[in-house]
């Protein structure tokens, strides 16, 4: 059980203090370069931002996020990458789809429509994952498991829609056709949400979510032969 003590950090954009683990760690390497260390642990001194891709390049563009970083490193000697927001999302992306290749590989999930059905009528769920394209009868239908389970960490009624499609899920995990994916360890579940929310609080909240409609080309049709 974690302590009471939560180590905090200032965003040098915002000003606001957050949990250390909520917020970006950008890294500045030796030859001057601006880069994201969203594990935390590159050596030397660190940056800390909290806010969305929107707001860092907006403060890019207007010289706020140099002057920012220049006070944070205590020198004026650093380059900042043009594409210095999508490099961030591509690592925090990575880092949500290694969370679930390690839970995958330590036997702390499940996918496959019929067992995540079953798990979540146990009640044995802590997490309910559904691809951005998996069907909406798919979802509605492991939804109302979920809440039949009535078991689930925060009591949601609905599983978490992850921002990339089956494809990136799939080989993320090593499986074929993975829809819908059930964290049925609770630590693990954890784990894995705390990665994808700190990939959706940076790319926004509703980017990558628009599931398609039940009936639109690729989406329900194929959910009854998830692997």
């Amino acid at each position: 059980m974690r302590g009471s003590h939560v180590a905090e950090r200032k965003c040098i954009l915002s000003g606001e203090h957050e949990a250390r683990d909520d917020l970006i760690r950008l890294a500045l390497g030796p030859d001057g370069q601006v880069a994201p260390d969203v594990r935390a642990k590159a050596p030397g001194r660190g940056a800390w931002i909290g806010v969305d891709r929107r707001t860092l390049e907006a403060a890019q563009a207007k010289g706020k996020l140099k002057a920012a970083l220049s006070r944070a490193f205590k020198t004026g000697d650093l380059v900042i990458p043009a594409d210095l927001g999508a490099r961030i999302e591509g690592a925090l992306r990575q880092a949500a789809l290694d969370r679930l290749g390690l839970e995958a590989r330590a036997g702390t999930l499940l996918t496959g429509s019929e067992k995540i059905e079953v798990a979540l009528r146990r009640g044995a769920v802590h997490l309910l994952i559904h691809a951005a394209d998996a069907g909406e009868d798919g979802n509605r239908k492991l939804d109302q498991a979920l809440r039949v389970g009535a078991r689930v960490d925060g009591g949601e009624a609905q599983g978490l829609v992850f921002p990339a499609e089956r494809a990136i899920l799939s080989l993320a995990l090593g499986r074929q056709n993975v829809v819908h994916v059930a964290l049925i360890d609770p630590a693990a579940a954890s784990r894995v949400r705390h990665a994808i929310d700190r990939w959706r609080a940076f790319i926004g909240p509703d980017e990558g979510l628009s599931a398609r409609p039940a009936g639109a080309p690729g989406a329900s049709a194929v959910d009854g032969y998830e692997g």
